[in-house]
């Protein structure tokens, strides 16, 4: 039998110097860290554990029991991503293990921003935790310049850049409600939004928009969803991606900085590069490849499993 205290105090130490950056980071990450099948997210002092795979379903309350003896946390939830007789659910169901729904939300901090977070959120708490050294160097590269960040989701990035001294960061995004959270991440940031920086609409529309006026961008951050219908119009990386790179590619000014990643598993960091770096040298020939990577110390084992996959590419125009 696994005894899952010491197995949760073993992968806690490899990450415990991620403390001195952030307080919200992956403690455990599937079969690497002994636990197949389960994810154990950590966002200050309230924890999330997803289930992945079948093989430890039926130990949900002895996992929670063991995050609540080594972490002594304000708040645990289970997220069950497939059924008991292991089929993927689309919508995932939640088991609330310590503390009420209404201790879900908190603020977690990450480098010099702050973030709401909200672990009852059916699809993520509002922070993805494998895109963390991307917002980070985002942040190192903004100051004076002006971003834009397409399917912006809850506009970690765009805060990131603002932070770091960005003139301005369009963020783009589909859905009210999530824009609203972006606002929220603005204020606990004390950042003001300026004219044009929030834009409800598909991100696609708005790059459409922006290349016939003729807008440049000193900085674009593209990381769409793998799979996504609007309007009719469907959008799916492992076909649509590279033609909105190149479409991206139009709004870069001289010295740009382009972000682009997705956590389609079929890509590597090394596939997604050399894809996407060639797309950009069609307008850009000098363009290089600054780094390619997939998520952070947090996730071992990443691009080994579908649920932990994550490719990354940052390109400077030059």
């Amino acid at each position: 039998m696994n005894d899952f205290q010491s197995l949760l105090e073993k992968a806690f130490s490899k990450r415990s110097s991620l403390l001195e950056l952030t307080d919200a980071f992956r403690v455990v990450n599937g079969s690497d860290d002994g636990f197949p099948g389960v994810a154990i997210d950590q966002y200050g002092d309230r924890f999330q554990v997803q289930y992945f795979g079948p093989e430890l379903l039926s130990r949900e309350h002895e996992i929670a029991k063991a995050v609540k003896k080594v972490f002594a946390p304000k708040f645990i939830v289970s997220k069950f991503r497939l059924s008991p007789s292991g089929k993927s659910l689309e919508k995932p169901e939640m088991h609330v293990e310590l503390g009420s729904e209404t201790k879900s939300s908190t603020v977690v901090r990450e480098g010099n921003c702050r973030f709401h977070v909200d672990l009852l959120d059916t699809v993520n708490p509002g922070l993805f935790l494998d895109m963390r050294d991307g917002r980070l160097d985002v942040e190192a590269r903004a100051r004076g310049k002006e971003v834009l960040n397409l399917f912006s989701y809850t506009c970690s990035f765009a805060v990131h850049a603002r932070v770091g001294g960005a003139t301005r960061a369009v963020n783009a995004d589909i859905s009210g409600k999530i824009l609203e959270k972006g606002r929220e991440n603005y204020r606990l940031n004390g950042l003001e939004p300026l004219k044009g920086e929030f834009f409800k609409g598909d991100s696609r529309e708005y790059l459409a928009w922006c290349l016939r006026k003729g807008f440049k961008f000193d900085g674009v951050v593209l990381d769409p969803p793998s799979f996504s219908r609007n309007k009719g119009k469907v959008f799916s990386v492992k076909t649509d991606f590279q033609p909105l790179v190149a479409e991206v590619a139009g709004l870069l000014a001289p010295g740009a900085f382009f972000l682009a990643s997705t956590n389609y598993s079929a890509f590597t960091p090394e596939s997604l590069a050399k894809e996407t770096l060639a797309t950009v040298k069609e307008q850009f020939p000098q363009a290089k490849i600054a780094w390619a990577r997939g998520q952070g110390m947090d996730f071992p084992g990443s691009g080994k499993r579908k649920e932990s996959a994550l490719s990354a590419v940052m390109i400077e125009v030059g």
